[in-house]
């Protein structure tokens, strides 16, 4: 006996599920196998960004399939479809990495075209790898659709075997495919052998999962349970492991429960809770790109969330989260000590944590969190009392060489090494950098300049990880500083200063610089500076030609550039919920 059927009055499928007029468009559900009660039930796109780039997103598929059962079991027709990811640490280092940012308006805009143009009511996101997680997000809170998100998990730490004849530095201890761009410094260094190079590439990834570290993918996995959207703890669970089943099944179900409370992604991601995510990501020491993504999101609910208060809420929030890079641990270990729940438990202790935010759940994350049993572990998750550090692990940096503000993670470095002055070293471009790198042709104690890789005129704003890498390898990590226009790998460690704003490409003062101008970066004070006057910015600014001609004169990368704006507020290619004129799930 069939059950009685969904009330469609208020949801987007009604559109080609209901009426003699759909009979057309139900003959094509009849001939995918579905029966006519799974017509008339709500329907849940079920998104994934599977492919076989890379092992960040191998693992979606299966995840998928279970997103499917808890949907099924709650009484919904899941939908299962596919959008693209571009994984960073594949795409690091050459052209390719001019795809990666542009990757995330790609995902955002092929997962709202395909909810618009079948009608779905829910959307559940999976994701693996760095763009790909705030891509999804954007797009929930893009259609205002009851949606939950969830993370595809980390990879496991990889060791280096019993015996091999690899450094003492790289035995008896975790590795990440971080230690692999390093390991590259190390072997141009003369430091590493051919052999122990072999030996560590082939163990430092053992598993499917995103890069183990607090890197983008895992930092943006904890912004995703906390800004609401992802169920507690779903984020924690390495790719391998089974449970990851049991929260995807648990996922699909929660989808459903907030169907039936209409209850939609823009009642999650509100001001509050976006505070919420940027104080997780300090304490965890998380990615510098958090202060790219968290503006983006808040763009498309039309929310007004820059930069500049991310790294407000940094300032003030303690860093006790021991991960990498800056710290000892992975995300497996995070797992294991009681994950994001036990971090934001902590955060509540000093009143730095918005309880009344609704969740996936339906739940408010405060009563969520009464409902976590875990506390801090003092080894990987440190008591709010007794930080790493009082200011959070990534930092933001004001000054007449950055009007429109920076970033630096500064989890993991010694105050002492908070404050760096020198003279600066020009190079147009990345490959220009890190030709410079490889030859050694720089001096200790200089401020490294890397412009002309902003969003636009990358374009693409590429991440730095190549250069950052290679510099540590070679021992210099602390002995010169770096700032660029473009971004830096979750990755990166040292004094490396992205998303200076103002970008080249659109005369910010990045773009006047000149060999020899001595720059003062000072972590500590939130200022990044050139040793000259206004008046002389401004000769030099008048003189700027600003015709730098790139071989981007057609296709995705063109587009892009076209469209995209400051990364002071997310590097957004539309004008967002502000200016929207209807919300998806209202018509």
């Amino acid at each position: 006996m069939l059950k009685k059927p969904t009330d469609k009055t208020n949801l987007p499928s009604r559109h080609v599920t209901e009426g003699p007029a759909r009979a057309p468009h139900r003959s094509y559900f009849y001939a995918m196998g579905l029966g006519e009660e799974e017509i008339h039930q709500p329907w849940v796109g079920v998104a994934t960004c599977w492919n076989e780039a890379a092992p960040c997103n191998i693992a979606l598929n299966r995840q998928a399939q279970a997103v499917k059962l808890g949907v099924k079991q709650g009484g919904g027709t899941p939908r299962e479809f596919t959008t693209i990811t571009v994984t960073d640490g594949i795409a690091m280092g050459h052209e390719g990495m001019r795809s990666s940012l542009a990757s995330r308006e790609a995902i955002a805009d092929t997962v709202e075209l395909t909810m618009r143009g079948h009608c779905y009511d829910a959307l559940v996101g999976l994701a693996g790898c760095d763009k790909s997680l705030p891509g999804m997000m954007m797009a929930m809170v893009r259609l205002n659709t009851p949606s939950v998100f969830i993370y595809g998990g980390s990879i496991l730490p990889g060791k280096a075997p019993a015996g091999a004849d690899v450094p003492e530095e790289y035995r008896d201890r975790d590795l990440t495919v971080q230690d692999m761009f390093e390991a590259v410094g190390n072997h141009q260094a003369g430091n590493l052998s051919d052999a122990a190079l072999d030996v560590l590439e082939r163990v430092a990834c053992p598993s499917a999962g995103a890069c183990g570290g607090q890197f983008t993918a895992n930092t943006m996995a904890c912004v995703s349970e906390a800004i609401g959207l992802a169920l507690p703890n779903s984020s924690g669970a390495p790719a391998p492991y089974e449970s990851r089943d049991q929260y995807s099944i648990a996922s699909g179900a929660a989808v459903m429960n907030l169907i039936e409370k209409n209850i939609r992604a823009r009642d999650v991601v509100t001001r509050k809770s976006l505070e919420n995510a940027a104080r997780v990501v300090a304490c965890t020491g998380g990615s510098t790109n958090a202060g790219l993504h968290l503006p983006a999101i808040a763009h498309e609910a039309g929310i007004e969330f820059t930069l500049e208060d991310v790294c407000e809420i940094f300032r003030d929030t303690p860093y006790f989260v021991d991960l990498k890079p800056g710290g000892q641990y992975v995300a497996k270990d995070l797992y294991e000590a009681g994950g994001v729940p036990v971090v934001m438990k902590e955060l509540r202790k000093a009143g730095l944590i918005h309880e009344d935010c609704i969740t996936a759940t339906g739940k408010t994350i405060g009563e969520t969190l009464d409902e976590c049993k875990g506390d801090a572990d003092g080894r990987v998750i440190y008591p709010i009392e007794n930080p790493l550090s009082k200011t959070g692990g990534v930092v933001g940096l004001k000054g007449n060489l950055a009007p429109d503000g920076a970033i630096v993670k500064v989890a993991g470095m010694e105050v002492q090494h908070q404050i760096f002055t020198g003279p600066a070293r020009v190079f147009e471009s990345e490959e220009d950098a890190f030709a410079a790198v490889q030859e050694r042709a720089y001096e200790e104690g200089e401020v490294i300049v890397i412009r002309n890789e902003g969003p636009a005129g990358g374009p693409g704003m590429r991440e730095m990880l190549t250069t950052t890498a290679a510099l540590s390898g070679q021992g210099m990590g602390k002995k010169v500083a770096l700032i660029t226009d473009g971004r830096f790998s979750g990755a990166t460690r040292g004094f490396c200063v992205g998303h200076v704003g103002p970008e080249a490409a659109h005369g910010g003062p990045i773009a006047l610089i000149k060999d020899g101008d001595v720059i003062t970066l000072n972590a500590i004070e939130g200022t990044i500076s050139v040793d000259l006057s206004d008046e002389e910015l401004a000769t030099r600014k008048e003189a700027w030609k600003g015709d730098r001609e790139t071989i981007y004169a057609s296709g995705a990368l063109w587009k892009y550039a076209q469209l995209v704006g400051s990364a002071k507020y997310g590097a957004c290619t539309h004008p967002g919920a502000s200016q929207e004129k209807h919300i998806y799930m209202d018509l």
